[in-house]
């Protein structure tokens, strides 16, 4: 359904995330979304980004990364 104000892209549709792999692929997606778009050369350069979380710098706000070892 097409709208005016349409919110969300037509077609997508939310995923079920169910491993540790899955959600790892979804945040390296989400962490390399600006340097795709050419705003910051690595994904930890990007300020509003968990990226630098992950690489045990500290961010905007805290990041449960607990659950990541690091592999």
């Amino acid at each position: 359904m097409e709208s005016t104000y349409q919110v969300w892209e037509e077609g997508v549709h939310p995923q079920l995330i169910n491993s540790d792999e899955m959600l790892l692929q979804k945040l390296e997606y989400i962490h390399q979304n600006p340097v795709k778009r050419g705003y910051v050369d690595l994904a930890e350069h990007w300020r509003y980004s968990s990226a630098r979380n992950y690489l045990g710098q500290p961010g905007l706000t805290p990041v449960y990364t607990e659950w990541w070892t690091g592999k």
